[in-house]
């Protein structure tokens, strides 16, 4: 059995590296942002999931989880921290009674439409010279990503 590790692909270094960078400089840039609203990056992800036109009767933690990629022991706590402010809340599942769903309330909505403004600009000055078809294609490529993953 051989010991020596073998080099690394010096592409795929500066590949992750770059997401890497990329996801902490957005945090970094939507936190800055939306500290005005008193709302965290993370609580803005949990929100938008649910937000999402064909979310209709709200999302199961499981679900959440799956969707955002995060566990549930960071997720609940959240969860709580969202519907103690009145943005979320949940109701059981139509399907099944032992089961809760999240769903936005009013006051989540509202929220949602005053962050929407202060991402988009923060979406619009990161993506600058970057073409609406590369955008696409960068989607693309990190979705094959996320599935290898």
């Amino acid at each position: 059995m051989n010991t020596e590790s073998a080099p690394i692909d010096e592409i795929h270094n500066r590949l992750f590296l770059r997401i890497h960078q990329s996801a902490n400089l957005i945090h970094k840039k939507g936190s800055a942002a939306l500290d005005q609203l008193g709302v965290t990056t993370q609580q803005w992800a949990v929100l938008a999931s649910l937000s999402r036109p064909h979310i209709t009767t709200g999302m199961g933690i499981n679900e959440m989880c799956d969707y955002l990629r995060v566990s549930r022991q960071s997720l609940s706590p959240m969860l709580q921290r969202l519907e103690k402010a009145g943005y979320l809340e949940r109701v059981r599942d139509k399907d099944d009674q032992r089961s809760r769903r999240m769903i936005l309330t009013p006051e989540g909505r509202l929220l949602l439409s005053k962050i929407a403004p202060i991402m988009q600009s923060v979406y619009t000055d990161s993506l600058e010279g970057v073409s609406r078809d590369e955008q696409i294609s960068i989607i693309h490529h990190l979705n094959l990503l996320l599935k290898n993953m």
